[in-house]
């Protein structure tokens, strides 16, 4: 079960004292509108969005009527709702919890377009409600690193892989990507930009216009190229960089920001996750 923290009201009605929410948008992604919220006792009428409605419920059940179907958005299960389609929204049982987006049709034909290289129509979603596991935690860890403005890249990263496959999956599919040719440099410019900007908060969108391809094809090439994502790629950098300054004797409360990690403890997860010691253990072993 997740837990939020208590948040301000978005205004309007009063909330009951068990429900929270919070709102808040990202500027770099057209004004996207994001959502995070438990509800116990809130009640939302038939109504309508000019935008999509994405998201994933984290706990109980989202219960809702689209074109007529009462849907039970369970735990883990994503929600798609499409612009303009009537629905309303309920409390199941004890409540639920969920994170939401609000993407317009504008923002996600532009992503399919960058992606492909292609003239695209607008996307339709066949079902209000899907079980995917996998995206869901997709969507989950793109929406809480936006939440907290942490680790910009990898949000990028997380946030378009979302999208797109989803898209691809449930959206109608994604026409082929045009070959853009450039591929292999591509894959060495993305390495030596990383690791020139390796102290620094990089966006996805950034780094793709740098390297000359559109985000997701950047990311399918480099993972083709490496095995990993560029996000990936990147934090192994960091953390081999850390045990080489570990090795010439730096201390590891003194290597975090000289490596790009945001502060020691994110440099110790980093590290133990891929060397199965913490930083201070590996210091242990050296002598």
């Amino acid at each position: 079960m997740l837990q939020i923290s208590p948040r301000d009201s978005l205004g309007g009605e009063p909330k009951a004292p068990e429900d929270e929410t919070h709102f808040w948008r990202v500027t770099r992604h057209g004004d996207l509108d994001f959502f995070t919220a438990t509800f116990r006792k809130h009640v939302f009428p038939p109504h309508t969005h000019e935008t999509y409605v994405i998201g994933v419920t984290l706990d109980g059940v989202h219960s809702y009527m689209h074109k007529g179907v009462k849907v039970r958005c369970e735990a883990g299960n994503i929600c798609f709702i499409n612009p303009e389609e009537v629905h309303d929204g309920a409390p199941d049982s004890y409540g639920y919890s969920y994170r939401m987006t609000y993407p317009s049709s504008d923002f996600l034909t532009s992503l399919m377009r960058e992606a492909t290289g292609r003239s695209v129509g607008t996307p339709k979603f066949r079902w209000p409600g899907v079980r995917d596991l996998d995206l869901a935690r997709i969507f989950c860890d793109a929406h809480r690193a936006l939440e907290n403005d942490e680790d910009t890249l990898l949000a990028d990263e997380k946030l378009f892989t979302f999208y797109l496959t989803a898209i691809e999956c449930y959206g109608g599919g994604l026409p082929a990507i045009i070959a853009a040719g450039r591929e292999p440099d591509a894959v060495a410019r993305t390495k030596d930009y990383l690791i020139a900007h390796m102290t620094e908060a990089t966006d996805f969108q950034t780094l793709a216009r740098h390297v000359g391809l559109s985000a997701w094809h950047l990311i399918r090439v480099f993972r083709k190229a490496t095995g990993l994502t560029p996000h990936a790629w990147l934090v192994d950098r960091r953390v081999h960089r850390a045990r080489e300054l570990l090795r010439e004797g730096e201390s590891p409360s003194h290597i975090a920001v000289q490596c790009g990690f945001a502060d020691q403890a994110h440099l110790t997860r980093a590290f133990k996750a891929r060397l199965g010691v913490t930083p201070g253990q590996y210091c242990a072993l050296l002598n």
